[in-house]
């Protein structure tokens, strides 16, 4: 049944193509170096999916909060792709990577990744402050309406900045009783009972579960243009992928 899931999966993907912004996006990665923020993502290295990236960018390093989750476990090197020389993995908070030089990679990726932070402006500052000028963010949300987060409303990007200005930490559970009271455990069947989800939540600094904040198109877009970008392409992908290719102003 799990292989036949998968075939099923595979199929719709097919079918549904590649997201429009891929081509601009393989293109302007293509031989570039980067950073991923969490990963490895399937999203990325598998050629059926909308937005396939890896097999073009030049190298690409990892940062992950823990050497081990619920998602994947990594080792001292990042291996993203078969054929391409592995980078390196940094474990350490995504918002927090002092030890890389300012302006050091041309682009960062993060796929289903930034929902997870507190404290999002925190963590894409740090994105921006390490890439070039000029360099690219690919950044990948969960479309609020097509997952489990589809009873909330999307988050105003003036809570998030609230969120920084008060230097809210990870640790944080503001929007806990929101979560809980409207989050769709039928679709979110790893998440198991509505007890169990609770004691997992309240634990959320260890796991890094929660979507703290909910995104569409327009409050996606809105934060990355007051954080200084030029958003190239806003996209919604098969099946809940929304799809932002970005690049910092000069």
């Amino acid at each position: 049944m799990r292989f036949l899931a998968g075939s099923l999966g595979r199929v719709r993907a097919v079918l549904h193509g590649k997201a429009r912004c891929s081509r601009l996006i393989r293109s302007s990665l293509n031989g570039k170096s980067g950073i991923e923020i969490g990963g490895p993502t399937e999203l990325f290295r598998r050629w059926y999916e909308p937005l396939p990236i890896y097999d073009v960018v030049g190298s690409l390093d990892n940062c992950v909060f823990s050497g081990s989750t619920i998602w994947a476990s990594q080792s001292e090197k990042y291996e993203f792709y078969p054929g391409k020389t592995p980078g390196k993995t940094f474990v350490r908070e995504g918002f927090d990577l002092g030890i890389i030089p300012d302006g050091t990679y041309d682009f960062v990726l993060s796929s289903h990744n930034l929902e997870h932070f507190a404290n999002p402006i925190r963590a894409l500052k740090e994105w921006k402050r390490i890439t070039r000028p000029g360099g690219a963010l690919v950044l990948v949300l969960p479309y609020y309406a097509k997952t489990f987060d589809h009873r909330r409303r999307p988050t105003d990007v003036a809570h998030m900045f609230e969120d920084w200005e008060r230097n809210t930490q990870e640790d944080d559970l503001t929007h806990l009783p929101e979560i809980l009271e409207l989050h769709d455990l039928s679709r979110d069947p790893l998440a198991g009972s509505l007890e169990n989800f609770h004691k997992r939540s309240l634990d959320n600094i260890h796991n890094r579960c929660l979507h703290h904040h909910v995104f569409d198109q327009q409050n996606s877009r809105e934060l990355l243009n007051r954080l200084g970008t030029d958003v190239l392409a806003v996209e919604l992908a098969h099946p809940f992928h929304l799809v932002l290719f970005a690049v910092w102003q000069k």
